[in-house]
């Protein structure tokens, strides 16, 4: 006769692949969220070094001209849906340059910058980096300081309005901080 020995297979138990299974999930949720939010701040660092890109052109482009880039209008931009702001969401006149015409026209820059993300995604009409010349004076600002630039990045993903490190621009009847998340603006005197 002969003797069966029953050998007891050692293995996991549903609950407990279940909550490995759970564990796991959660691990990969908050990598995810961390990898999110590493992908907004390198987003946020190539808007923050565009614009800053840009103001350098401007300011190149005043030493050059005696001037800065003309009024919006003048050289066929300005949205309406914005406000008349130079926006990068829109090639108001259809000349292929969407912002900054006379910067990139006469050579001070390459192309018209996008935005990384949120060009294509605006709901607001504005593009996300915007650009206006004043006239002197405009919003109570000290006329004999002459016209001045505003330049401004309308939303950053990984921070609050305004944003650490803005240089800010008001005049005493206009705060663009309550605006744009980053923004600075230069007089020409």
């Amino acid at each position: 006769m002969s003797i069966i020995h029953h050998t007891k297979t050692k293995g996991f138990t549903l609950i407990e692949l279940l909550v490995v299974i759970v564990i796991i999930g959660l691990l990969a949720g908050i990598g995810i969220a961390s990898f999110q939010g590493s992908l907004q701040k390198g987003r946020d660092s190539v808007r923050l070094s565009t614009v800053k890109e840009v103001k350098d052109a401007v300011i190149r482009y005043w030493v050059d001209n005696g001037n800065y880039p003309g009024t919006t209008h003048s050289y066929g931009e300005g949205s309406p849906n914005c406000g008349g702001w130079d926006s990068s969401r829109e090639d108001t006149d259809g000349d292929g340059i969407s912002w900054v015409d006379p910067l990139v026209t006469d050579g001070y820059l390459e192309s018209a910058p996008r935005d990384p993300s949120l060009d294509s995604s605006s709901t607001t009409g504005c593009g996300n980096y915007d650009y206006y010349r004043y006239v002197a004076g405009s919003y109570g600002c000290d006329a004999t300081r002459g016209d001045y630039f505003v330049i401004g990045i309308r939303d950053l993903e990984a921070s609050a309005r305004p944003a650490a490190g803005s240089p800010g621009w008001s005049c005493p009847d206009r705060n663009w901080q309550n605006e744009f998340d980053w923004v600075m603006g230069k007089f020409r005197k």
